[in-house]
């Protein structure tokens, strides 16, 4: 057995032992006022502990609580760890072409910021700075001190080099010199390219020494103006100056064995990347260390010490008889709520692994310590934490729930919280809760990143609002084109089976009709055909009749011109018709034919005298 930390009983044992020596050799306050005959009548008869018990049972529990300080453990073996590392270094172009702002906030703005995502997710890496334009310089040296090395970016600007240009030969010539010890260097840049067309010198330069470039574009293929602080744009021989990426910086990083990735808006790019560079970098042995494998042993004097302690200030009361109850509840304290105890003395541990898991990527492991230990601590960092762990395992429904448990009056945690959970929101693609938390988090502390996030799920929305419509156009055609379709399906259905049904009733009655004989047919025929010649007899002799009337007109009608120019009068002749049989017939029909009859009153007409001879009498 061991003591871990043995520096507590050189610091807190001293002071104890002085301590505790002060309060034995005091009297006590009424002892000054009154004679020790005196007291010895004041005080009240009782069989429970003295005051020199109780104190010697303090004095041991306080030893106890040292010894508990001191962490005692038993050794149980050693394990052999290696720390591996590979030296990365960042470059980043601080000429003027990046201050356009095809890319927002700027060029420069937005580069700095996906390097400061690049930094936080390299693991045991060492990382480095460089800045460049015409000419370039180490910002900060290689160093596992990532927050440093992120300050130190972003304090970076345009101003930081007063020679502009871009000159990546020159920044090469700074790896270099940079990393001198390290046969492989890797180099990632946040560039829009430059103005330069041939990179075959860079490419002989990088190999020759070892450099791997990786490059990150930073600009689009449209381009933009270059903003001057003043307001004013940048201008060459009168006119405004059009800068945009130049894609053939990505035969440096080809050439030398890296990768070319264009930027894009969210943080895909800076994980594309640094897979693409895990895959490529080869880390080396930093260092190797034996770590002793413990048993913990400190809460056996601490659990001794709380039991010292109970039993003294159980034995403080007046009472000459103990009371029953009052033992049963130490008792069940003492053996019934160890476990909690313990529970709760042992939170660092649940803290350390989680912190160790969430190191080495293992989220979900870490988001189940931290929020063990934030249900039995309530800390709002402890939840804030949780709710960490859980967003980076990929389960934001957790991740939210853990959030939502986050009260506190510390302002920057707060909005540090409704940041996260604006992210949480968007992953799930709830893009209203995340913009309504993104402007708690605002309302509370002014971020950039909260701002950008804010501004681009708002963009978000506008493009998934446009996809809706049209797909709903899309669907409103497809629909009605579908129900066309389906009602010209149904109407030729309808049509093919009244079809069907016509054809099957002509066949039932072609059936029926020649199951009553071909005799019938005939005789129908022959009948036909009777009437037909009958009726072409009556029509020839009606014509005949008709000539025979016109011709006894004309004859007339020549007599009485005959007669006017002799002077006498026409003759009136009544003769009687006769009807043949077949008219009588016909007439017969006729009257067969109408259903109703009348009645008519034919009165005689006057005789009178005409003065017109061509009018006739009837």
């Amino acid at each position: 057995m061991k003591f871990l930390h043995p520096e507590f009983f050189y610091f807190m044992l001293p002071p104890f032992l002085i301590f505790f020596a002060l309060i034995l050799t005091q009297k006590e306050s009424v002892g000054s006022y009154f004679s020790d005959e005196v007291m010895a009548k004041l005080r009240v008869a009782t069989k429970g502990m003295t005051l020199k018990a109780r104190n010697a049972l303090f004095f041991l529990a306080g030893l106890f609580m040292i010894v508990a300080l001191a962490e005692p453990v038993i050794v149980d073996g050693k394990i052999d760890v290696e720390q591996k590392s590979a030296d990365i270094l960042l470059g980043l172009d601080i000429s003027n072409s990046m201050l356009a702002n095809d890319l927002y906030p700027s060029r420069l703005e937005l580069a700095k910021k996906k390097a400061v995502e690049f930094i936080r997710l390299l693991k045991q890496d060492r990382v480095g700075v460089i800045a460049f334009a015409k000419g370039s310089y180490l910002v900060s040296p290689l160093s596992f001190d990532k927050e440093a090395v992120a300050f130190l970016l972003q304090n970076l600007d345009t101003s930081s080099i007063t020679e502009q240009g871009t000159d990546f030969m020159a920044l090469l010539e700074t790896v270099k010199r940079s990393s001198v010890h390290s046969k492989q260097k890797y180099l990632l840049l946040f560039t829009d390219g430059g103005d330069k067309q041939d990179f075959s010198k860079e490419i002989e330069y990088a190999k020759n020494n070892g450099i791997t470039v990786f490059v990150l574009g930073m600009a689009t293929k449209r381009g933009a103006p270059i903003k001057m602080p003043d307001g004013s744009f940048m201008k060459y021989h009168g006119k405004i100056v059009i800068t945009k990426l130049n894609e053939h910086i990505a035969d440096l990083a080809v050439g030398s064995g890296g990768v070319f990735i264009k930027v894009t808006n969210s943080d895909r790019d800076i994980k594309k990347m640094y897979e693409e560079m895990s895959h490529v970098i080869a880390q080396k042995t930093f260092r190797k260390k034996s770590i002793e494998k413990h048993i913990p042993l400190f809460y056996l004097p601490l659990g001794a010490a709380m039991l010292l302690v109970l039993i003294a200030l159980a034995s403080m009361t007046k009472r000459t008889t103990v009371h029953v109850p009052s033992m049963f509840l130490l008792a069940s304290l003492l053996f019934f709520g160890v476990g909690e105890a313990k529970a709760g003395m042992l939170d660092f541990l649940d803290i350390k692994e989680a912190k160790e898991a969430y190191t080495k990527q293992e989220y979900k492991e870490a988001a189940k310590r931290f929020e063990t230990y934030a249900k039995n601590s309530q800390k709002p960092h402890a939840y804030f934490d949780a709710g960490d762990a859980y967003y980076k395992a990929g389960n934001y429904k957790k991740a939210l729930q853990m959030y939502k448990k986050v009260h506190t009056k510390d302002a920057t945690l707060m909005a540090h919280t409704f940041h996260n959970r604006g992210n949480a929101y968007a992953k799930l693609g709830q893009y209203k809760k995340a913009i309504e938390a993104y402007e708690d988090a605002l309302k509370l502390k002014e971020d950039k990143e909260t701002r950008e996030n804010l501004e681009a799920v708002k963009k978000l929305m506008k493009k998934k609002k446009k996809q809706k419509q049209q797909q709903k156009s899309k669907n409103n055609k497809q629909n009605k084109k579908q129900n066309k379709k389906q009602k010209q399906q149904q109407n030729k259905q309808q049509n093919s089976q009244k079809n069907k049904q016509n054809k099957q009733r002509n066949k039932q009655n072609e059936n029926s009709q020649n199951s009553k004989g071909t005799g019938q047919k005939k005789h129908q025929n022959k009948s036909e055909n009777r009437k037909m010649k009958k009726n072409e007899q009556r029509k020839s002799q009606q014509h005949k009749k008709e000539k025979e009337k016109l011709q006894k007109l004309s004859d007339k009608q020549k007599q009485d011109k005959k007669s006017k120019k002799n002077g006498s009068m026409p003759k009136i002749e009544h003769k009687e018709h006769k009807m043949s049989e077949q008219e009588e017939k016909k007439w017969l029909k006729e009257l067969n034919m109408d259903t109703r009859t009348f009645m008519y009153t034919i009165k005689p007409a006057k005789s009178k005298r005409y003065e017109d001879d061509n009018e006739k009498p009837w």
